[in-house]
């Protein structure tokens, strides 16, 4: 399987990186106290040191917007994941545990300030490019309904789009029963590569610590 960016997407956005991470043999299922209190507390946290400031004053949250707005997104209308998290947590909507896999994105998206998605690699086939939505291109979302991709990042197999920053897709979505998994990473791109890498390995290790089985990452993005 091979991951790369298109060069539509390149030109908009030329800093654009993202840390891609490929999980064998894990064991998806409750999250465990650790993660979930570690969850819990951070949101707390947040929601603290939200009182006296805006989610769109956040650095993550402001660079993330803007790449949104260089692909032709109204971030407005169609918010980063993070960006989302962020506001749910502003409104003390607390992020309730789902499964461990999704709760690590959750609270390392929240850390890192960067949309993160996890998908079922049993349901990806052929190579992945990371591109823009087409114009009539749309799928069912994770929130239930169908989204508009068209001017969205977004990941995408041979079969189509599958995942993006803004909200994933139904059709790859991570369960209990997932046994291989894609984790992508849709990075900062101010924070240079080093930085960036070095926050995917950590994101990769945590999550291998808590759901075994074997890891490997790379690092795709335009030159």
């Amino acid at each position: 399987m091979e991951i790369q960016v298109s060069s539509e997407l390149c030109k908009l956005v030329p800093g654009f990186n993202a840390g891609v991470i490929h999980y064998r043999n894990i064991e998806v299922g409750a999250s465990p106290q650790m993660l979930k209190g570690r969850l819990q507390l951070f949101q707390e946290s947040i929601f603290f040191d939200l009182e006296d400031k805006k989610v769109t004053d956040l650095e993550g949250i402001k660079e993330w917007r803007e790449i949104f707005k260089k692909a032709g997104k109204d971030p407005n209308r169609y918010r980063p994941s993070a960006e989302a998290l962020y506001r749910r947590v502003q409104k003390q909507n607390y992020l309730q545990t789902i499964h461990s896999a999704i709760d690590v994105n959750n609270f390392f998206s929240l850390e890192y300030q960067v949309p993160i998605g996890i998908y079922d690699s049993d349901k990806i086939d052929g190579d992945i490019e990371l591109r823009l939505g087409e114009e009539d291109e749309q799928y069912t979302g994770l929130n239930g309904r169908p989204n508009s991709l068209h001017n969205l990042i977004v990941s995408a197999d041979e079969h189509g789009a599958f995942g993006s920053p803004f909200v994933d897709s139904e059709r790859t979505a991570v369960s209990t029963k997932t046994k291989n998994a894609l984790q992508i990473i849709y990075l900062r791109p101010s924070l240079g590569v080093e930085k960036n890498s070095q926050l995917t390995e950590s994101l990769m290790n945590m999550f291998l610590q808590i759901h075994g089985g074997e890891g490997s990452f790379l690092m795709t993005g335009c030159e």
